[in-house]
This record gives structure tokens, C-alpha cells and sequence, in this order.
């Protein structure tokens, strides 16, 4: 199932990361730059929900499509909280520690599928509430402007970034003490 239409979508999402990167390269207003990148974020993002939405309407689930949405995920949030770390608008350390919950738990399922525990890490509620905020407070920073002349949105998304990392950790430690078991039981 490479190509059934959920698939193309998630294909869809990674290809337009360096689209949603290279608008800050362009010879344009700040304004504007933030704009077209902010659309282009949102449109991207919610194709993730659409995909998953597809792929149970149309009955196309696949191993790879379950296996390339997280991925897809992954990679737009790291490349844009690597854009707002480079335009001073997400610190360095908040984006450290997303990425590195990234990794470290993608590290975590290889390893606990490998020795046949998957369930013990699979994607929990508390994973998904850190990923949507990450969603809502990438958008609101990628603007970084006054919406609809009263929300800041770099406010707004400083405190939603805040959130996300907090969840973040909080998601990774829920993670690892599920693993424990496993991994005391390998380590034997």
C-alpha cells in the first residue's frame, strides 16, 4: 500500500517541509514570510488528520502508512523548531528537548518491536495531546505578529511551546517507565 491516496498524502507532508523552510529565504517582507509559512504549516498539518481519516474511511490502512505518519510528523515539527531556533523565536534548549524526546522514543519502539514488546510503548493519549500542542504553538510562532490586532501570537505561542515541552517530558517518562519492564526483563 506505497500509493494508496493516505499514503500520498503523508508523501504530500514531507515533501512540503522545504517548501514551509524556503519561504524564509525569499526575497519578501518579513510580513508576508511568516504569513505564506504559517498557511503552508497549517495546511501541511492538517493533512496529517486527513490521512489518518482517509486511511480508516477508504479501508487503507497500511504497515508503511502507519510507519511513514509518525515520521512525517517528526520531521515537520523538527525543521520548523529548527527555523523558529534560527529566527530567535523558540530556544535552543525547548527545541533540544523535543527533538530529543523524538529520538529517544522512536529509539525506544525500534527497540521494544525488536524484542517483540511493542505494546508496552504504543502511542498513548498523552503523546498525541503533546503532539497537538506542538501544532497549535508552531503555527502561532511561525506568524509572530498581532492576529486580528489583539492576539500576540509569538505570546501565545511562547506559552503553547512551553506546554509542549512540558508534555513532552511528561510523555517521555510515561513512555520509558511502561518500557522499564521490558528492559529489566532484557537486561537479565
Amino acid at each position: 500500500m506505497f500509493f494508496t491516496i493516505p499514503t500520498l498524502l503523508t508523501w504530500a507532508r514531507i515533501v512540503a517541509i522545504p517548501l514551509i523552510v524556503g519561504v524564509f529565504y525569499l526575497p519578501v517582507e518579513p510580513a508576508t514570510r511568516n504569513l505564506v509559512a504559517t498557511v503552508l504549516f497549517v495546511v501541511v498539518a492538517l493533512t496529517d488528520w486527513l490521512d489518518g481519516y482517509l486511511a480508516r474511511r477508504l479501508n487503507q490502512s497500511s504497515a508503511f502508512g502507519a510507519f511513514l505518519d509518525p515520521v512525517a510528523d517528526k520531521f515537520l515539527v523538527c525543521a520548523s523548531l529548527l527555523i523558529l531556533v534560527q529566527m530567535g523565536r523558540v530556544n535552543a534548549l525547548i527545541a533540544l528537548v523535543i527533538i530529543g524526546r523524538e529520538i529517544a522514543i522512536s529509539a525506544l519502539r525500534e527497540w521494544m518491536a525488536q524484542i517483540g514488546a511493542s505494546r508496552s510503548v504504543a502511542v498513548h493519549m498523552i503523546g498525541k495531546l503533546k503532539t497537538t500542542v506542538q501544532m497549535l504553538a508552531i503555527p502561532f510562532l511561525l506568524f509572530d505578529g498581532m492576529l486580528f490586532g489583539v492576539v500576540s501570537t509569538r505570546l501565545w505561542g511562547t506559552v503553547l511551546i512551553l506546554a509542549a515541552t512540558v508534555l513532552t517530558i511528561w510523555s517521555m517518562v510515561y513512555y520509558l517507565r511502561k518500557a522499564l519492564p521490558e528492559i529489566r526483563a532484557k537486561a537479565r
